[in-house]
C-alpha cells in the first residue's frame, strides 16, 4: 500500500447554491472547501440561476478549496451542471447517492469531456462520491476502484438512515458498519481517507465535535458540515494536536536510534513500538506539516 501523506482537507462546508447572499460567509468561514450545491437544496426551477451564481462566484477571489455538488446522473442534469461551472477556477465536483460503477465511470466521462473542452488537463478536477444507500454499500468496493479519477469517498448519513429506516441516535452506533465499510474500501483502493457524515443538530456543537472524534477515530480524515458554526471545531478535531505531533516525534527518534542499534522494537511512553506504529507516526507528522 502507497504511505504519500493524506490531502490535508479536513472541513467541507455545504451551501445552496440558490442562496447567494451565504456565499461570502461560507467562503470567509474556515472551511478547507466549501461544497457549492445544486442537488437537493436547490428546487428544480432555480437550477439555472444557481449554476450561473456558482460559476460567478468562482472567478473571485479566496482562501479556500471550491466543489460543487452535481444533480446525480438519474436526474439528467449532470452534463448541464458541469457545463456551466467547469472551469481552471473549480477544484472539484461531488457525486450524490453514488450506487454503481456505471454512476461513477459516466462522472468520470463527463468530468473528462468539459475538461477537454474548457482546455483543463486531463484530471484537473477533482471527483469525490457521496456513498448515501444500502445498495451504495453493497457495490462498495466496486465503486471505489470504477475510476482513477475518484479521489475519495465521502459518507451521506442523512439519506443512509431514512433508506434503511434507521434511528439515527447521538451515539451513532448504527452508522459504524457503514463508516467502518468506507475506510477499509478506500485503503484497498488507494484513495484518500473518507470524509465523514453532517451532523444536523447545527446548534449541538458537542454532538457535532463527539460526532468528529467518533469517525477520526474509524480512520476518516475530514467531515461533511452545514453550517459554518461547525467547522472550527471540525478543524480542531482532524488536526493532530500538539500532544500527538510531539509523541509521533519521540516515536520516530527513539526508534531510529533503536533500530541503529539493532532493535526494531522498543518502548515510547510506555507503549510498544515496531514498524507499523512507526509509519502511523510519520503519518501524524505529514499530516501536521501541511
Amino acid at each position: 500500500m502507497s504511505e504519500r501523506p493524506p490531502a490535508a482537507l479536513r472541513s467541507f462546508l455545504f451551501v445552496a447554491g440558490n442562496h447567494q447572499q451565504r456565499f461570502a460567509k461560507a467562503l470567509q468561514s474556515g472551511a478547507d472547501a466549501v461544497i457549492f450545491d445544486l442537488e437537493d437544496a436547490v428546487p428544480p426551477a432555480q437550477k439555472q440561476t444557481a449554476r450561473e451564481a456558482i460559476a460567478a462566484v468562482l472567478q473571485q477571489p479566496r482562501q479556500c478549496k471550491a466543489y460543487v455538488r452535481l444533480n446525480g446522473v438519474p436526474s439528467g442534469e449532470t452534463m448541464a451542471d458541469l457545463e456551466a461551472i467547469a472551469s481552471a477556477r473549480l477544484d472539484g465536483v461531488v457525486l450524490p447517492k453514488a450506487e454503481s460503477v456505471d454512476d461513477v465511470r459516466a462522472v468520470a466521462y463527463l468530468l473528462q469531456r468539459a475538461e477537454s473542452q474548457r482546455g483543463l488537463a486531463t484530471g484537473a478536477l477533482d471527483f469525490i462520491a457521496l456513498i448515501e444507500s444500502a445498495k451504495a454499500l453493497l457495490h462498495l468496493e466496486e465503486i471505489a476502484a470504477a475510476s482513477p479519477r475518484l479521489s475519495r469517498l465521502a459518507f451521506g448519513a442523512a439519506d443512509y438512515v431514512v433508506d434503511l429506516d434507521l434511528q439515527w441516535t447521538e451515539e451513532e452506533a448504527e452508522l459504524a458498519y457503514a463508516r467502518a465499510r468506507l475506510t477499509h474500501a478506500s485503503r484497498t483502493s488507494g484513495l484518500e481517507p473518507p470524509i465523514d457524515a453532517v451532523v444536523v443538530q447545527v446548534n449541538d456543537t458537542g454532538r457535532f465535535r463527539a460526532s468528529a472524534r467518533r469517525a477520526r477515530a474509524m480512520g476518516f480524515l475530514g467531515k461533511l458540515c452545514i453550517h459554518p458554526s461547525q467547522v472550527e471545531a471540525c478543524n480542531e478535531v482532524f488536526t493532530p494536536s500538539t500532544e500527538e505531533v510531539e509523541h509521533a516525534r519521540r516515536v520516530l527518534e527513539a526508534f531510529a536510534k533503536s533500530e541503529a542499534a539493532g532493535s526494531a522494537a522498543l518502548q515510547v511512553d510506555g507503549v510498544m513500538i515496531d514498524y507499523a506504529l512507526v509509519r502511523k507516526a510519520r503519518r501524524v507528522l505529514a499530516l501536521a506539516r501541511q
